[in-house]
């Protein structure tokens, strides 16, 4: 399967979580190129948009290949091959310091006037553009799991079937539109996948307050 861009794979995931429309459900994303994608799903299902906010830590050599992610309140979900990769705790340390400077910097930017929104009791749906190792959905749903939802599901449109059953036991349902064998990066799945800048986040999350 292959996606035009962002919004048309969004559009997808509404078909499959239209049971939820009219239960306010509260849909978040993770940063940045889920923002533009949970807006759409919050419109099409009645409910809420917000970010949760999680980082990966980046392996020593290779930036973009995670070895784990961090959550808001410094939690750590680690894989099974970070400590090798890493050749350190102490990296550990600082790469989890360097990603939590980084989430204390968004936050402050992206809801400058007002709280993130409670997931208590409500029906969360967490949206990311795909998963490759899953790390950073493990540390969102586990965030929000101790946060007390009514239900929290995984919505993506895209995730290789080994990174589906790591995420799947910290989800009460998981929402994936493909899940290739042949999978090699998130974007090969998209016609179209440019960055999202957070301008763009904050001004879609300016929206949502006013």
């Amino acid at each position: 399967m292959l996606f035009r861009d962002r919004n048309d794979a969004a559009t997808k995931l509404v078909e499959q979580l239209s049971q939820y429309r009219g239960q306010h459900p509260l849909v978040l994303a993770i940063p940045r190129g889920a923002v533009p994608m949970a807006k759409i799903i919050a419109d099409a299902l009645d409910g809420e948009v917000d970010v949760v906010l999680v980082r990966k830590l980046r392996a020593p050599a290779n930036p973009e290949f995670a070895i784990g992610s961090v959550d808001e309140t410094g939690w750590v979900y680690l894989t099974e091959y970070a400590e090798r990769v890493a050749g350190s705790q102490q990296y550990i340390e600082s790469e989890k310091a360097t990603q939590l400077e980084v989430m204390r910097q968004r936050r402050a930017s992206y809801t400058p006037v007002r709280p993130p929104l409670d997931p208590a009791g409500r029906i969360v749906i967490v949206v990311d553009d795909g998963l490759a190792t899953g790390s950073t959905m493990i540390a969102a749903l586990h965030a929000l799991r101790a946060k007390h939802p009514q239900k929290l599901i995984c919505a993506v449109p895209v995730a290789p079937p080994d990174t589906l059953a790591k995420v799947t036991p910290y989800a009460d349902k998981v929402v994936c539109l493909t899940a290739p064998e042949q999978f090699y990066a998130v974007g090969q799945f998209y016609q179209s996948f440019p960055q999202v800048s957070d301008e763009e986040v904050i001004a879609l999350l300016g929206e949502v307050t006013k």
